[in-house]
């Protein structure tokens, strides 16, 4: 019987377009447009990590073989894989895999996009990498065990996401099963990403993690094409993966209805930038407030109720992005929550600061069952006046539970990257996507992802 690798390498290596079941390249094509927008908005030179890390790109030098989105300049596809992979993640707006908790396409689009410009791929080989790249991170993840990631300290995106790199990195590369193997080895042997990034107000070191899964997958898939050696069963081998990370693996998720189950569908889209374990108490309070017309100076508390095993994330964190005493009283102020909240530091303004100590997050034990499956959220609000209000999604809107329509996500696009191209590129870009299929070059696309500055 062949190991689980082998099986989950001869897959990947054999998967073209034309294998895609239709729902699922068009999901691609979504995750791709709406990963794009992302990294867009984040290249905008007011944010400052973005800006640093492609000024970071632009002294390394290199062949200049890919674009580097929102620059002017091509860099080597490592470099811009690097680059892109922290951009993806950077406005925290892209989208994730609930269960695997996994930000797979942040690291995943890019490298994609850099690895296949360099080769000369077509849109259809492009999209059939991603959705690779996309199920083996999203099942390494899986198969190792997001929580026992967690209790370790690490970050599910940086480390099962240089794994669904280098295999999207390889489909691209035309490596064939055995130089697949090899790829998944390297990446795994450089698999790393801590969640410290959680003690950094800044919010640099949150996405230069699928930054680094980004330039780990890509090397790998490169050298393990020029014939390095590498180990050739990085799960289940002598101090592999599983030993290293997992507190009960299950190899079998690894090949689990290959085929069949396309957690490439199951990626949920995000509506607003920030952690998506605040996703569903942000459509909770909304569903409170807005029909009920509570503004929020009404409030009087409002308590946000989290798994246990996830809600040291979102309570009192440093970063703006994941804590919910800082995103909820945005949320009530404007009823959305958009990149410049995240990147930009509102805390001291007035309004701000008065509805913070009204925030409370709380582990409650009767949610912890079913995550990471779903982020079940209780969110209970008490008004000024006595009112008091209790509302429980377990699963927020973008999700496969819970989804919304593509004209939603398009719109969603046509906001971030209007705001870094503006409108007549957006258009270009749309079309440009949307035409992948039949496109016979990545080149109309870099040329609209490449900045004028």
């Amino acid at each position: 019987m062949p190991t689980p690798i082998e099986t989950l390498a001869d897959w990947a290596t054999a998967l073209t377009y034309d294998d895609l079941p239709a729902d699922i390249a068009d999901r691609a094509r979504l995750l791709a447009l709406d990963t794009i927008g992302a990294m867009l908005a984040a290249a905008q030179p007011k944010y400052t990590a973005g800006w640093l890390i492609t000024e970071h790109v632009r002294d390394l030098g290199g062949k200049p073989e890919s674009t580097m989105i929102g620059r002017d300049f091509k860099t080597s596809c490592v470099n811009a894989a690097l680059a892109g992979g922290t951009l993806g993640y950077y406005a925290d707006i892209e989208a994730h895999h609930v269960e695997a908790i996994l930000h797979g396409p942040a690291a995943v689009v890019p490298s994609a996009i850099a690895v296949g410009e360099r080769v000369g791929a077509t849109g259809a080989e492009l999209l059939a990498a991603i959705v690779v790249g996309l199920e083996v991170g999203a099942r390494t993840s899986l198969a190792i065990g997001p929580r026992a990631l967690y209790r370790r300290g690490f970050h599910p995106s940086c480390v099962a996401g240089a794994f669904g790199v280098a295999a999207a990195a390889a489909r691209l590369l035309e490596l064939d099963p055995t130089r697949f193997r090899i790829a998944l080895g390297l990446a795994g042997t450089q698999a790393s990403g801590l969640l410290a990034w959680e003690t950094d107000p800044t919010e640099s070191s949150r996405p230069f993690n699928p930054g680094i899964a980004a330039r780990n997958g890509v090397t790998a898939a490169l050298l393990a094409g020029q014939g390095f050696g590498g180990p050739s069963d990085i799960y289940q081998g002598k101090f592999g993966a599983f030993g290293a990370w997992s507190d009960s693996p299950s190899p079998e998720l690894l090949t689990e209805r290959l085929g069949e189950r396309w957690h490439t569908m199951e990626f949920a889209f995000k509506l607003y930038a920030c952690c998506a374990f605040l996703h569903p108490g942000l459509d909770a309070l909304f569903s409170i407030v807005e029909p009920n017309g509570i503004q929020a100076s009404d409030v009087e508390s409002c308590v946000l109720r989290f798994p246990r095993a996830g809600v040291q994330l979102i309570d009192a964190n440093p970063l703006r992005s994941h804590c919910g005493q800082y995103v909820l009283p945005i949320a009530l102020l404007k009823r959305k929550i958009v990149v410049d909240d995240i990147l930009i530091d509102r805390r001291g303004e007035p309004a701000i600061d008065a509805l913070t100590p009204r925030i409370q997050v709380l582990a409650d034990d009767e949610l912890d069952p079913m995550f990471p499956a779903a982020y079940s959220t209780v969110i209970e609000l008490t008004t000024r006046d006595g009112r008091r209000f209790r509302e429980r999604v377990d699963h927020a809107l973008g999700t496969l539970a819970n989804p919304v329509p593509p004209a939603r996500i398009e719109a969603k696009f046509a906001d971030l990257a209007g705001a870094a191209v503006g409108a007549s590129r957006v258009a270009q870009l749309r079309h440009a996507v949307d035409t992948l299929p039949a496109a016979p070059s990545l080149a109309p696309l870099t040329a609209l992802l490449a900045g004028n500055r």
